[in-house]
């Protein structure tokens, strides 16, 4: 398998954004825990990957991920990975962690 040109493997890959799950407000954040969200979504323990497409496969009804959407579409992102340790966004709202609200 090692004589395989990497190639052959390249041309079926998508871009990936690794961000902070802060920039989901809490009910969102929930919603990707239960696989509930209006779009694609692969949760897991410490976030979820969602499936964005290019061109964009589905607009999300949640209006925190709808703006990140519109900035993935820009960037030509196909997959955003929310995590708690990915980074911060610049420009992009941030929320308080889900145990800072009522």
């Amino acid at each position: 398998m090692s004589d395989v040109p990497a190639e052959n493997l390249l041309q079926f890959s998508e871009s990936l954004a690794a961000i902070s799950i802060r920039h989901l407000r809490p009910e969102t954040r929930r919603q990707l825990s239960d696989d509930a969200l209006s779009v694609n979504a692969y949760p897991n323990a410490h976030g979820g990957f969602v499936y964005v497409g290019d061109p964009v496969y589905a607009s999300p009804t949640e209006p925190d991920l709808a703006e990140i959407f519109a900035l993935a579409a820009r960037a030509r992102i196909v997959w955003l990975k929310f995590d708690a340790d990915a980074g911060i966004v610049d420009g992009l709202p941030v929320y308080e962690d889900e145990e800072d609200f009522p």
